[in-house]
């Protein structure tokens, strides 16, 4: 008997921990509940949900957050198995997302729940992208006072170049861990002719990896680090509220783009549900909600409103290169192309130098 517990034990703890899970209750009674796995942090997406209970007061809502390969593992498993695994799922990984929904993950959303999306976010009835976020650089306010602040890429690299002081003092996504540092940086080697001289500087300076975007604001915010690099707009313009430190930078040679992309799985048990979800984060009210207190912005109207916020200027449309949901997305995860570009990625940013701590 002793011996079928302790296999029954081993069994259980060799089972993968999906992600941390929150459960809202229902603000009225619960008749419907609705299941969202998603990428982003839930302190960022509460209000959103607090939001849309606010006028569907008999939903309770399961959030389960996990990494980004984390949850594309995850949903993948599911999909493969013909299994449950959510009514929603939310990722910043475009790029594993639209691979989802080609693999035929998904269910087809009705034009109300894709209305007013521009091309660039959304793909085919079943992909929608949700938000209008930036990748940018952060800086220390504190070392660059009397210092001129980087405003592309081409004066990152200079300056990384001319100084000592960022040895081990700059930080971006270990992509190896990221699913969204990954398609930053791929989507950077397709854009730019400084790929390979930033990647050097990074490599000669021990740039230090991180899996998320917390920890790099985090160390930049208390002078750990002193840049960051490809790091998500959406929550440094979320911690720049209440947070002095640190400054923002969006890259004036050009500023990548890119939505959150969510799609309602082909097993999802309240499918109607997530597809109200949908169109609420969509509408006007749920605009307000993303641009007042998630600091997300929406695809539909954020150029306006991030050059509103930013109100310095630094919000030029003409930089923004959106990062299109297109299967063109698909070809930075072929394996063969994604393990030379990590080898290259590994040659030049050697994994001692990720941070302790990151997954």
């Amino acid at each position: 008997m002793k011996r079928v517990f302790f296999i029954a034990l081993l069994l259980l703890t060799a089972l993968p921990a999906w992600g941390t899970e929150t459960r809202l209750e229902a603000p009225g009674t619960a008749a419907r509940d609705l299941v969202i796995e998603s990428s982003t942090d839930f302190a960022i997406f509460e209000p959103m949900l607090r939001a849309f209970q606010s006028g569907h007061p008999d939903v309770a809502i399961t959030y389960r957050e996990l990494t980004t390969n984390e949850l594309d593992d995850h949903v993948s498993a599911a999909c493969e198995a013909g299994r449950f695994v959510a009514d929603l799922v939310v990722s910043s990984s475009v790029d594993q997302q639209l691979k989802l929904v080609n693999d035929g993950c998904a269910l087809a959303l009705p034009a109300e729940a894709r209305a007013g999306l521009p091309d660039w976010a959304r793909w085919r009835e079943e992909l929608v992208g949700l938000t209008f976020e930036p990748a940018v650089m952060v800086y220390n306010r504190a070392y660059f006072t009397g210092r001129a602040v980087p405003q592309s890429r081409f004066e990152l690299i200079d300056l990384l170049r001319e100084s000592e002081d960022f040895i081990g003092k700059i930080g971006t996504y270990d992509i190896q861990a990221s699913g969204v540092g990954y398609l930053f940086a791929f989507q950077d080697a397709l854009q730019a002719s400084t790929w390979g001289r930033l990647v050097e500087s990074l490599g000669r300076n021990r740039a230090r990896l991180f899996c998320c975007t917390a920890e790099i604001l985090d160390r930049v915010a208390d002078g750990r680090l002193l840049v960051g690099y490809n790091v998500l707009g959406s929550y440094a313009l979320q911690m720049i509220r209440s947070d002095e430190r640190i400054g923002i930078v969006l890259p004036s040679d050009y500023t990548l783009v890119f939505a959150r992309a969510a799609f309602v799985p082909a097993t999802a048990r309240a499918p109607e549900l997530a597809e109200t979800f949908i169109s609420f984060m969509l509408s006007p009210a749920g605009r307000e909600v993303l641009t007042a207190q998630m600091r997300l912005l929406s695809p539909i109207d954020g150029a306006q409103e991030l050059a509103r916020m930013l109100a310095d200027g630094s919000a030029d449309a003409r930089t923004f290169r959106p990062v299109a949901m297109t299967p063109a997305l698909l070809v930075g995860l072929d394996r063969a192309k994604r393990e030379i570009f990590l080898q290259e990625w590994r040659a030049a940013l050697p994994s001692g130098d990720i941070a302790a701590g990151s997954p």
